[in-house]
């Protein structure tokens, strides 16, 4: 039988050597009782409690499958789109990557990020167009010319050639956005965790308005993205910047932001990373996810059986968690804004 959420805090608490005062005002009582009898979904729009509940209540991941040019194009509408905005993965990723696994859909994988940016998407009618790289990553020579093509032939079979398109790229992702943008007429991009391939193109005055959306833990990609802004600016272009920080982990995280994780098992791998040092006294990861044996130390340690989708999701959590390099949603306000603030 499951534990109850209130039993695992308080394991959690005890596990944590928490210290009280003594005393509380009857004041004090009432205000704390009042603060934590908030439900979840009071909560979930401004903390990292948010695997996508309050947005599925307006939208559903029901997604149309497409293979053109050689490649897999996956997209969804919604009721009355204002905005088309295209998605580019990273290095070792896909189009299936951003929704989940359906009948319409089989192959793909939502992983926990790149659904939510899509959850949030819809919910704000911007249509959605994945497509996937033919190879491990993005190339920037006849692909750019591919992925083109298609944007082309998808916005017109689908008499969105009126409304604004936009696009977000991540890692190999952004570089490959930040150079399509010289070729396709977005209105605004969003380049994540990368700084471009400015350097490497004649960027002409009416380039689209990019926000970088990156890690400053990665210092040297910041310096980078400091040195690619000013050059933007030099030649006109509107930019700007958002910094995501890492954060603590907590005993919920992982059954909070991913479908088919339970409060008991969070709070078990969260535990287990505590217990074998991969966190710090104030829960921040030690290393990047992928730079922990967290995955070793699962089979040794606790009697949970996960498929390898669920261990990437999981991955992905704790690289987010670490902010050096990862596919993140926690911003989608900002980028989402930066879109609409800048359609014509």
């Amino acid at each position: 039988m499951l534990r109850s959420r209130s039993r695992l805090g308080q394991q959690w608490n005890s596990m944590q050597h928490y210290r009280f005062p003594v005393v509380f005002t009857s004041l004090i009582i009432i205000l704390l009782i009042y603060t934590f009898s908030v439900s979840k979904d009071e909560q979930e729009p401004t903390s990292l409690n948010h695997k996508g509940i309050s947005l599925q209540s307006l939208v559903e991941l029901n997604p149309t499958v497409e293979f053109r040019n050689g490649t897999n194009v996956i997209s969804q509408l919604p009721y009355s789109p204002k905005a088309v905005l295209f998605l580019a993965h990273g290095c070792n990723g896909k189009a299936a990557n951003f929704w989940d696994k359906s009948p319409g859909c089989p192959n793909c994988v939502g992983l926990p990020e790149e659904r939510l940016i899509v959850l949030h998407a819809l919910a704000r009618k911007f249509a959605v167009l994945a497509v996937s790289s033919v190879g491990r990553c993005w190339t920037l020579g006849d692909e750019k010319v591919i992925v083109k093509g298609i944007i082309g032939w998808w916005v017109e079979k689908n008499n969105l050639g009126k409304v604004p398109l936009v696009a977000l790229g991540a890692s190999a992702g952004g570089y490959f956005v930040s150079a399509l943008a010289n070729d396709v007429k977005f209105s605004s991009i969003v380049v994540m965790i990368a700084e471009g391939v400015f350097e490497r193109m004649d960027v002409p005055k009416n380039y689209p308005p990019t926000l970088f959306v990156h890690m400053p833990k990665d210092r040297r990609r910041m310096r980078l993205i400091g040195e690619n802004m000013e050059a933007l600016r030099q030649k006109g272009v509107d930019v700007a910047e958002v910094k995501c920080m890492e954060f603590p982990l907590t005993p919920y995280l992982l059954s909070d932001r991913i479908p088919g994780i339970d409060d008991a098992i969070s709070f078990e791998l969260v535990e287990l990373l505590h217990k074998e040092g991969f966190v710090d006294e104030n829960g921040f990861m030690r290393k990047d996810g992928r730079a922990t044996r967290w995955k070793e130390a699962l089979k040794e340690r606790i009697n949970v059986s996960l498929d390898k989708n669920k261990l990437d999701h999981i991955q992905e959590e704790l690289n987010l968690a670490f902010a050096y390099h990862e596919m993140t949603s926690l911003q989608n306000e900002e980028i989402f804004n930066w879109f609409e603030s800048h359609m014509k």
